[in-house]
Order: C-alpha cells, then sequence, then structure tokens
C-alpha cells in the first residue's frame, strides 16, 4: 500500500478502534448509573451514518474522525423533562459521576492491558540486541564494541533490539549515568556505563540517540545467497562468499556494499568485485543490471542476498504474560508522566511532542511489520490517552474530575462562572500543544 494513503488508513483504523472503546467506556458505566445517553458519536461534525435504538440512543458515524463523545441528558444544556429528571447527569451522587468521567481513561488502560497481554502471548518478532557504537560516540566511549551483546540495562534484562531501545530511550529523560551488561563477541560480560548525564538539556530524543550512537550491529559483507541467472552468479560468486572490495573500495559491511553497488555501477556497469573464499583472494568482474526484483523499484543489481540477522522473539504463556502486560502499562504510564513533567520544567523537549502525522506515520510502519507490533503500536497510544486525558486540564476528563473533587471537598459544585474560565483555559493549553504537535511532525517530515 502507498505509504501516504498506508498511513490514512491505519490512522483511522487506530482512532477508530480506541476512540470507540473510549467512549464506550463513559455509556457503559452512564448507563449503569442510570444515566440517559442521548447520543454515542464515534467522530465529530455531520453524520456520515446513525441509527437511533429503541431506548432513544442515537448511535453515529461522524465526518471528522479526530475523536468522539457521549451526549448524557444534562440540565446544564436544557430543560429536562420532569418524568426525566432521575436520568439526568447534574442529578446524579457526586461518586457516580466520578465514576463516568473516570470510565473512559480507565477502559482505555484496561485495552492497553489487554492489547499488551495479547502481544505477548502470539510473541513480538524482534532482532536480537547486537549492537555497535559509531565512531567517537558515548557508546564507544563507553566501551561498546562492535557485535556486543546487551543483556541487561539498569538491572533490567532485556531480550530484542526494541526493548532495549525502549529502556535506553526513558533513561534518557533522566540523563543519568545508566548501567549496561555486555556479553562480547568473545563471550566475556563487561560492565559498563552509557554517561547520559553528558547529554545537553531540551534536545529530542532522536538526538539524544545519534549522540549516544549505540546502533544494531550491522551484517557481515557476505553473499550468504548467489542468485542463478544473476550477474554475480554469472561473474562465478558463490555462496558464503565475503566481498572485500567493489572498484577499489573497500568494503566493510553489507550496508556499505549495497551503497557501493549502485554508486559505482552509475558510473559504469562493470565492476571489479574482490572476494574471500577459503581464505584466498579472488578478483571478479561482474556486470550490473538495472532490474526489478519482487515488484521492488528498478535499480542496479548483481543479485546476492545478505545473511540474516539473529532473531528474537518476546513470547510468554497467558499466565506470565498477564504480569509483563501490566508492568509494561505501569511502567509506560510512569515514562509518559514523567517525559510530561520534565517538559513543564524545561528538562526535556516540547520536540518531542508527536500528532497526528506523527501517529499516522507510525500507524503505517507497526501494522506492516505484523499483528504484534500493531498490538503494541495500539496499547501505546490507549495508554497515551488515558494519561493525558486525566490530567487536569478543563475540557478533558481530568478536568472534570477535578471539578467533582473540589465539589467533595466544599459540599457544593463548582460555579458555572469558574467552569467556563475553565473552559477557555483548557481549550488554549489544548490548542497550543496540538499546534506545537503539528509543528513538530511538519518539522521532521521537511528536510533540514
Amino acid at each position: 500500500m502507498n505509504p501516504f494513503f498506508g498511513s490514512v488508513f491505519w490512522l483511522l483504523v487506530t482512532l477508530g478502534v480506541l476512540v470507540t472503546f473510549h467512549e464506550f467506556g463513559h455509556y457503559w458505566v452512564a448507563r449503569r448509573c442510570g444515566v440517559k445517553v442521548l447520543r454515542f458519536s464515534v467522530g465529530f461534525g455531520k453524520a456520515l451514518w446513525k441509527r437511533t435504538a429503541r431506548d432513544g440512543t442515537e448511535y453515529q458515524i461522524a465526518a471528522i474522525p479526530l475523536g468522539g463523545y457521549v451526549k448524557m441528558l444534562d440540565a446544564r444544556e436544557g430543560e429536562v423533562d420532569p418524568d426525566l429528571h432521575g436520568q439526568e447527569f447534574t442529578a446524579k451522587p457526586v461518586w457516580q459521576r466520578i465514576a463516568i468521567v473516570a470510565a473512559g481513561p480507565v477502559f482505555n488502560l484496561i485495552f492497553s492491558i489487554a492489547a499488551f497481554w495479547l502481544m505477548f502471548t502470539l510473541g513480538k518478532p524482534d532482532i536480537a540486541p547486537i549492537v555497535t557504537a559509531t565512531p567517537q560516540s558515548m557508546a564507544a566511549e563507553a566501551g561498546i564494541r562492535p557485535n556486543d551483546r546487551l543483556l541487561s540495562i539498569d538491572g533490567k534484562p532485556v531480550v530484542t533490539w526494541s526493548d532495549s531501545l525502549d529502556v535506553v530511550a526513558n533513561a534518557m529523560l533522566g540523563r543519568e549515568p545508566l548501567p549496561v551488561t555486555v556479553r562480547g563477541s568473545d563471550g566475556n560480560e563487561r560492565q559498563l556505563v552509557l554517561p547520559l548525564n553528558q547529554l545537553p538539556a531540551g534536545q529530542d530524543i532522536s538526538q539524544y540517540l545519534d549522540k549516544l550512537g549505540l546502533k544494531p550491529a550491522p551484517l557481515a559483507a557476505v553473499a550468504a545467497t548467489v542468485l542463478p541467472g544473476k550477474p554475480a552468479a554469472e561473474a562465478g560468486m558463490q555462496g558464503g562468499d565475503r566481498i572485500v572490495s567493489v572498484n577499489g573500495r573497500a568494503v566493510e559491511n553489507y550496508e556499505a556494499f549495497q551503497k557501493l553497488v549502485p554508486d559505482e555501477a552509475a558510473k559504469s556497469p562493470k565492476l571489479s568485485v574482490v572476494i574471500e573464499r577459503a581464505g584466498k583472494t579472488v578478483p571478479l568482474s561482474v556486470t550490473a543490471r538495472k532490474e526489478s526484483i519482487e515488484g521492488q523499484p528498478t535499480a542496479w543489481i548483481i543479485g546476492v542476498n545478505s545473511l540474516k540477522r539473529e532473531t528474537a522473539t518476546l513470547r510468554y504463556g497467558p499466565i506470565k504474560a498477564l504480569t509483563a502486560s501490566l508492568r509494561t502499562t505501569w511502567d509506560g504510564a510512569a515514562s509518559m508522566l514523567n517525559m510530561i513533567g520534565k517538559m513543564l520544567s524545561g528538562q526535556a523537549s516540547t520536540k518531542n511532542l508527536s500528532g497526528v502525522i506523527g501517529i499516522a506515520q507510525v500507524a503505517n510502519a507497526s501494522a506492516s511489520m505484523g499483528l504484534a507490533w500493531f498490538l503494541n503500536f495500539l496499547a501505546m497510544v490507549s495508554l497515551s490517552l488515558a494519561v493525558i486525558n486525566l490530567l487536569p486540564i478543563p475540557v478533558l476528563d481530568g478536568g472534570h474530575l477535578l471539578y467533582y473533587l473540589i465539589e467533595l471537598v466544599k459540599g457544593s459544585p463548582v460555579s458555572e462562572r469558574m467552569m467556563m474560565a475553565g473552559q477557555y483555559v483548557g481549550l488554549a493549553l489544548l490548542f497550543t500543544l496540538m499546534g506545537l504537535a503539528f509543528y513538530n511532525d511538519i518539522h521532521r517530515i521537511l528536510p533540514s
């Protein structure tokens, strides 16, 4: 699928699922508390589809898919039929109103736990945490060597590369030294410390990762398989040959080889390739061809495939998966709150914020990687919705909960004037955050 249309499609799937689940939380608890629900809407604006149920609730899907709402019978919005007074929202005890408002974020938390559980049960395929460090980077200075395997970070065992990256990225917010245990290619274990305290304040995670310089170890420049009938096979190359150089330019790894072939073939298709076989170097003359393989865009090829990376899969039994999902949800929520706190204090950059465009791109990328990865993405977005909605900002669920907690303390509802002032402040904050996130998305897309 085209990346643009794929991003739009998976964004709509993501919002459709998570918004529906969030609003269903409000709806379900409201019904349990005896509140009459007038409308359950997925999306805003003009209705694209709607149906009225026997109980009078109108269900609809609206044109603008960036949210949803549950409209309840509420005396603040108009006169209420005396016969329906008992089903009106503000007539309910404050603890029931708290339950109704809190239900949306709580259902998002439940969804996150369930999605993480299913992800761990299915197993999330990934690459093993075999790493290297870019020259003169912080990771290199800390002692990371080519083909080191990460065993634990900050005392937490790590199994996969993305698992490792998550722990490192979260630790970067604190910018404190991070202990790491690695096993070298010689089989010996070493204790290292990544000096995250040297990271400058006010930059986003991607800039921190560049400075750290920790990345998956590149594949060796070995032709694992040679495709029959292609230029490399015709020149005499065999599976298992190590590629030493192309047109006199040394080949350090397979990634470098992939870049060298089109660069040199663009000058002249006839390539001088030196390979190593059984300890001896063998010069070959390979004439590259422009072809499309497996539907990919036309490019210069010689017809060799690389070695496969060592894979690792996070998979647990049903019981252990539940424990892991609860722990992951807790850690994720703590990390998000830590990020928000550090952005408010100026210790973390607001460049870390992402908006709809960023979410759409990640949705498409995770969906292309398989069900387990998409479940992980859905769980994290659902958790973000829960955390953000519980912030004490008027117009969000957390703002309403704050009003009801004040009501519990003072014994009477917050004045309408105070609520209206809060609504305006909340809207201003919300639109500012949305604008900043949108700006960050655009800035990431545009060339620097």
